[in-house]
């Protein structure tokens, strides 16, 4: 097993010689090759880099790593779906309103402004982790539960998702910057002011966009992505928002946040991520008295206290699996190219763009108040834990 811990350039150079010396030829056992992500910089250098690979390797020795699909609860996405009757007749257009899905850090660059001054918020984290996830969520149910079955479904997810127009980018997604602010009780510099940032950089530290899965499943609902650096918390988490009830047969009892007229709180599930790993499921219940109303409940599992145990590193897991010979949890080829097509026009729109539309947001908000005109505009909300 060879695990490429290198920088992205060397790659193809570290495969080159495995291969001119013979080091990943079968003839005698397996051999296999882990390749960290970034899995190149746009679509074109991603199906160059898979060129490389295949030009001494087989896909079947090739397992590209992204750790996030070796956390326990984005294994419980399949599980929790496949594994239980009550929530699958649900999972579909006719009873969810939307879809969220958050990934917030509460760290600046942290030293690594040079390398993230070349990646930005869509590379680092939209393009693999979260389209993951958004794969993961949506996916049909396998045939089996083996590699390619079930990685046949979640590229079929990404083949359905509708392409970014390039002339509505306004419209389907939010870029910001962060500035001098304060995250975790401790005061944060600019982005821009960061060691070995460009001084005119536009890159963005948060990103937010709307994207359309046009299947038979989910057409018409939108799903939500959203990271950012310098946020209040560090917190991954999917969101499924259902309909609300349509006639409303109960008071809305006031509770905290609660204005005249609200309407009565939909049902959410949500799944985090990380950290403290768990399932909630938020409904409306009567509380104690005379009269009949509803406020929101949280049932809710978590991970420690259901198991007793912590759950294992990701990476633990991941290079098991792949001693193992699983490629479940790792990323086929056609996976990373059809992630890097839908999100490579952004890329370039942005580039563009230059500083227009670039929106700005101080270290340890939410982020810039133009996300928030972005979901509302839609009659929703961020779902901030």
């Amino acid at each position: 097993l060879y695990y490429l811990a290198t920088t992205p350039d060397y790659y193809p150079k570290v495969v080159d010689h495995l291969g001119a010396t013979r080091l990943v030829s079968e003839d005698e056992g397996w051999r296999r090759v882990v390749v960290e992500k970034p899995f190149g910089h746009d679509l074109t250098s991603a199906i160059e880099l898979n060129k490389r690979l295949h030009a001494v390797l087989d896909e079947t020795q090739v397992y590209r790593i992204d750790h996030y699909l070796g956390k326990e609860t984005v294994q419980n996405i399949l599980t929790f779906r496949f594994g239980n009757s009550i929530f699958e007749p649900l999972w579909n257009r006719r009873y969810v309103d939307h879809v969220q899905v958050l990934v917030a850090e509460d760290l600046g660059v942290e030293g690594r402004g040079g390398y993230y001054d070349t990646a930005g918020a869509v590379r680092d984290m939209m393009q693999n982790h979260m389209l993951q996830l958004l794969s993961l969520i949506a996916m049909e149910p396998p045939a089996t539960f083996d590699a390619e079955a079930v990685r046949d479904e979640k590229v079929k997810v990404l083949r359905a998702i509708r392409p970014i127009d390039v002339a509505r980018v306004a419209e389907l997604a939010v870029r910001g910057q962060y500035v001098r602010g304060t995250a975790r009780g401790k005061r944060l510099p600019a982005y821009a002011d960061e060691p070995r940032v460009a001084e005119d950089t536009t890159t963005e530290t948060y990103a937010a966009t709307r994207l359309e899965v046009d299947n038979w499943r989910w057409a018409g609902v939108p799903f939500y992505l959203r990271t950012g650096k310098a946020l209040p918390k560090q917190v991954t988490e999917v969101t499924i928002q259902y309909r609300r009830p349509p006639l409303r047969l109960f008071e809305h009892a006031p509770h905290p946040g609660h204005k005249p007229g609200d309407e009565i709180e939909p049902n959410r599930l949500t799944l985090r991520i990380q950290p403290d790993e768990g399932i909630s499921l938020r409904v409306g219940l009567k509380p104690p008295g005379p009269r009949i109303s509803l406020v929101p409940a949280r049932l809710g599992f978590a991970y420690r206290d259901t198991f007793g145990v912590d759950p294992a590193e990701a990476y633990e897991r991941l290079l098991l699996d792949c001693m193992l010979g699983d490629s479940t949890l790792f990323i086929r080829r056609d996976e990373v190219e059809t992630a890097w097509g839908l999100v490579t026009p952004l890329l370039q729109a942005w580039e563009s763009a230059g500083r227009d539309g670039l929106a700005y947001y101080p270290a340890g908000s939410w982020g810039p108040t133009e996300a928030d005109r972005f979901i509302q505009s839609a009659g929703r909300a961020w779902v901030n834990p």
